[in-house]
């Protein structure tokens, strides 16, 4: 199999499933090695994000597996011509949830409820329907508590290859006392 033979059997099977396939799949289909697939994959990538093809997809890489996506600038004209309504948006309680386990996975439900002061269930319940954490083991402690951490589909949606890329958690420091801005009272 020529590399242009497997660029195009690659790109065509990425773009029919819709999401994310492991490179070990995509190999197994191929009879090439994972290492080859990613290789492959690494190209594509480079080759949708270069300035001298004007392309409305990208290739997401992870770090088990690969995706075929339009690029967000182009989302308003997707929802518009599909007749898709914004939704699915994330309640703040869900994202203050959903940041906790991120920057600290694996957590528990009470270390989230800890860390936000109330009660954490129904975002943990609704993180979890949507496939953005979900249960990795149980803390061996009495009661045994779910370990939480965050999926390939919680990178997906933020379009992020790894956790690594999350913004350091310093740059949302809130400022100290003496950084405030004194408001005159009148």
């Amino acid at each position: 199999m020529t590399v242009n033979e497997a660029n195009s059997i690659i790109e065509a099977i990425l773009f029919a499933a819709g999401h994310p396939l492991t490179y070990e799949k995509i190999a197994s289909v191929l009879d090439i090695t994972k290492a080859e697939v990613k290789k492959v994959v690494k190209n594509l990538s480079d080759e949708y994000n270069s300035e001298e093809r004007a392309s409305g997809l990208c290739i997401l890489t992870f770090d088990d597996s690969c995706q075929i996506s339009t690029k967000e600038q182009y989302g308003d004209y997707i929802r518009a011509a599909l007749n898709i309504k914004n939704g699915g948006n994330l309640s703040k309680s869900s994202l203050e949830t959903l940041a906790i386990v991120a920057y600290n996975q694996p957590v528990t439900r009470a270390y989230i409820d800890e860390v936000r002061g109330v009660d954490s269930a129904y975002s943990v319940t609704s993180l979890l329907q949507k496939g953005l954490i979900a249960i990795k083991g149980h803390l061996d402690v009495p009661g045994r508590p779910s370990l939480l951490v965050t999926t390939d589909e919680f990178l997906r949606v933020f379009g992020l290859s790894s956790i690594g890329e999350l913004p350091a958690k310093d740059s949302f420091a809130s400022p100290s006392c003496e950084e405030q801005i004194e408001l005159p009272i009148s």
